[in-house]
């Protein structure tokens, strides 16, 4: 205590810790608001430190500076301070335009990218993140994953859904599908094997239907389609992921594509025949790379 009072004495420590109590700050932005050397800001911050009243923490080349919990103490010392210390006014009116320096920086950053930002590399943004915190904004409900695959998209839907039926016509990718789903500790995922034109659901079963980037698997691919809307519920909703229309040919025989991808003209037409209403589509990914695969979404809901 001793050795904290003797800190507290020195008003321009006193002055930089009512700074401190507000906001985590830098030695240059000390200096710039309490218009004093490097050296002797450092040097109050070591004392202040010894004395357990500051901590800080790294961030790029310099630290940042803040109050540590105190006792009720120390923190009425500060109350008091404030009233007493003719400059704490000025220097809280000085931290806030360093403040503002701080966003305008920001502010310029994202002024130099913008328009390119999507196309930049940007730490931490990824489609993945995206979907995840989109799909946690679906109600609850009852998903059917036609054409599963390995599962991976049906475990995403089952961390908001009431329930996945994962249907895939490969019986080893539903057991590797089960394996991984076991593995995360997942349970309301239900895979069945069967195909995406006869589809093993009752109907009215499922509020929602995912198409993946499987439609193009699909022999027949209306028959799909109707199948998802018979086992729809009234008010239920449709949803196609696929390629849009390429010339790539060798994907025939590289991933077992039934059909080149689909059209917006070709999809629309396929939902609106088999009774879906609201039909949306659109480009939503293109690939950078040759052959430059875009990817579609189509949209369709079933009339209540």
């Amino acid at each position: 205590m001793i050795k904290i009072l003797r800190v507290l004495a020195d008003p321009s420590r006193l002055r930089i810790l009512l700074l401190l109590s507000v906001e985590e700050l830098s030695v240059a932005e000390l200096q710039e608001i309490l218009v004093m050397g490097q050296s002797t800001i450092s040097t109050h911050l070591s004392q202040l430190k010894q004395a357990g009243l500051v901590e800080d923490r790294r961030t790029g080349k310099s630290n940042l500076y803040r109050l540590k919990a105190t006792g009720g103490i120390v923190a009425g010392l500060l109350t008091e301070a404030r009233d007493e210390i003719p400059e704490a006014t000025s220097d809280q009116a000085a931290m806030r335009g360093v403040l503002r320096k701080r966003q305008d920086k920001m502010r310029a950053f994202f002024d130099s990218v913008a328009g390119r930002l999507g196309k930049d590399y940007v730490p931490g943004k990824s489609w993945k993140s995206l979907a995840e915190a989109l799909l946690r904004l679906l109600p609850p409900m009852v998903i059917a994953d036609l054409g599963a695959g390995e599962g991976t998209f049906a475990l995403l839907l089952a961390e908001r859904a009431k329930k996945v039926i994962a249907v895939d016509t490969s019986a080893r990718m539903i057991e590797v599908a089960r394996e991984e789903a076991l593995r995360h500790g997942v349970k309301n995922v239900e895979y069945r094997l069967g195909d995406m034109e006869e589809v093993p659901i009752g109907d009215g079963e499922v509020d929602l239907v995912f198409f993946s980037q499987s439609l193009h698997h699909a022999l027949h691919p209306e028959r799909a389609v109707h199948e998802a809307w018979r086992i729809l519920a009234p008010g239920g909703r449709i949803v196609i992921l696929d390629l849009a229309k390429h010339r790539f040919e060798e994907a025939r025989e590289l991933y077992a594509d039934e059909w080149l991808g689909f059209s917006e003209a070709e999809l629309e037409a396929m939902l609106e025949k088999a009774g879906f209403t609201e039909v949306r589509t659109s480009v939503v990914h293109k690939e950078p790379e040759t052959p430059q695969f875009q990817t579609l979404l189509a949209v369709g809901d079933k009339p209540n």
